[in-house]
């Protein structure tokens, strides 16, 4: 039961973050200018090329330190302050190996480390609670780029191409 319920719980998360939210991203990137990704609409609002930077810092800071056990040199503060350019290019290569990191530590993780209690920028989570806060911090800030995306470009992305969305039930 434990095995099974750890595999499903790990393909979710590598399914929602890595194969969604990370293409996602990479597809949001794409259909913008370097100047665009470091835009900030206002003083209140930071770019693109933050919240993707806030995002690894996340990821890394929750998943790699809190649950894998590395140091932790997180800069939370940095992350926003960054005002770039970084090149589009470097933002999706430093996902990427974010994200490898994230998976070969996902395909050898153990069920009492899932069960385990973490302390994480002052909080004290499972390594359950982890890796969904992990899943859902990433999948709201997506959302926050997409709508960057569309508002700027006047673009659908497809990201349910091809898909009946308005099928009901079965």
């Amino acid at each position: 039961m434990e095995e099974a319920f750890m595999s499903a719980l790990i393909t979710e998360v590598k399914r929602r973050l890595i194969q969604e939210s990370v293409s996602r991203i990479k597809k949001c990137l794409g259909q913008l200018e370097d100047a665009e990704i470091w835009y900030r609409p206002n003083n209140n609002t930071v770019s693109v090329g933050n919240l993707v930077l806030h995002l690894c810092g996340n990821v890394r800071q929750w998943i790699l330190s809190g649950m894998a056990g590395k140091p932790d040199h997180r800069n939370r503060q940095g992350e926003f302050d960054t005002t770039g350019p970084i090149p589009r290019g470097k933002l999706v290569e430093d996902l990427d190996q974010l994200m490898e990191e994230v998976s070969i530590y996902l395909n050898t993780i153990r069920f009492d480390q899932l069960v385990a209690v973490y302390k994480v920028q002052g909080f004290e989570e499972s390594g359950i609670a982890i890796l969904l806060h992990v899943v859902e911090h990433f999948s709201y800030h997506v959302g926050q780029i997409t709508y960057f995306v569309k508002t700027r470009k006047d673009i659908d992305l497809k990201y349910y191409g091809g898909l009946d969305l308005n099928k009901t039930g079965q």
